[in-house]
């Protein structure tokens, strides 16, 4: 169950249910007049890449009125110690852990291959309101190498990449914070740092504090348990992760079947096969109970 802040559609979740691993739903709603497919992903808080691989065949741009567009608002929780923040790298989605029993998830954007945000475990050191931004000599000579100047000092206001609100992580350079240019949300476009949505870095600013935990993942690839059945939610993985790349098959499977030898279920191979070829970040289910038929993907998108 979740309920919408008037502010933003971030969601907040439950999760009363030791036993589920899986927050939220997909659902589908209809492109308004003069929409984008980006404006319907911001208005239900979804990251860009999230919406274009769950409706490959709706125009990003041109989007006919009333077409019909899924939201994946389905998501595995990441496997990581369910604590503070964790971001989960190839999903672009970062998890607030209010409590034991609360969870809230907003997309993101994260580092380019060439300014890779790094993993591991790290905490928030310092939080701004209105931040200045001071960019580094390496992104300055990046800019100067495409006739670009930038100032040794960008002010607060609407020309400042950083948004309204940062939090500053102890490893050195990092920020979560917001952005002048929302519709990059969701896509690999920083020098390193986290990007969120305006409405999502005010609620998550006022949310969390100094000292919060922040977990760095790199999962492509996740499963989960829900009233009993085992669910697999797979996503392009980064493109250094060259063992994901290489053989993602292999790599879910190993994955897959570590989590079946703590519990045993009975394995459905063709949603699992479905599941990889597609990588659309939809969690499909993968096994069913032994006193049951076997269980089709039930997913709109894969009718």
């Amino acid at each position: 169950m979740f309920c919408l802040s008037q502010k933003s559609l971030a969601a907040t979740y439950s999760l009363s249910d030791p036993d589920s691993d899986l927050i939220g739903a997909g659902y589908w709603v209809s492109v308004q007049e003069s929409e984008t497919l980006l404006d319907v992903a911001r208005r239900h808080d979804i990251g860009q890449e999230e919406i274009l691989l769950a409706n490959p065949e709706v125009d990003r741009w041109l989007p006919p009125p009333g077409a019909r567009v899924f939201i994946p608002g389905q998501h595995i929780l990441p496997a990581g110690e369910r604590k503070g923040l964790i971001l989960n790298l190839p999903e672009m989605r970062l998890y607030y852990f209010v409590s034991a029993e609360e969870v809230v998830t907003y997309p993101v954007s994260i580092g380019r291959m060439d300014w890779k945000t790094p993993l591991g475990k790290t905490r928030i050191v310092r939080k701004q309101k209105s931040p200045s931004w001071y960019p580094p000599e390496s992104v300055k000579k990046e800019a100067a190498a495409s006739g670009e100047v930038i100032p040794n000092v960008v002010p607060p206001g609407p020309d400042n990449p950083l948004g309204k609100y940062a939090l500053r992580l102890a490893l050195p350079g990092y920020l979560i914070h917001g952005t002048n240019k929302p519709y990059g949300v969701g896509m690999r476009v920083t020098h390193g740092c986290v990007r969120l949505l305006p409405e999502d870095i005010e609620e998550l600013y006022q949310k969390v504090s100094i000292n919060t935990q922040v977990q760095i993942l790199n999962q492509p690839v996740k499963i989960g348990w829900l009233d009993g059945i085992l669910y697999l939610e797979v996503h392009p993985p980064i493109e250094e992760h060259l063992e994901a790349r290489g053989n993602m098959m292999r790599y879910a499977l190993e994955i897959i079947y570590q989590e079946l030898e703590k519990h045993p279920a009975i394995l459905i191979g063709s949603n699992v096969r479905q599941a990889i070829e597609e990588q659309n970040g939809v969690p499909v289910p993968i096994s069913r109970k032994t006193d049951e038929p076997p269980m089709p993907i039930n997913n709109p998108l894969f009718d």
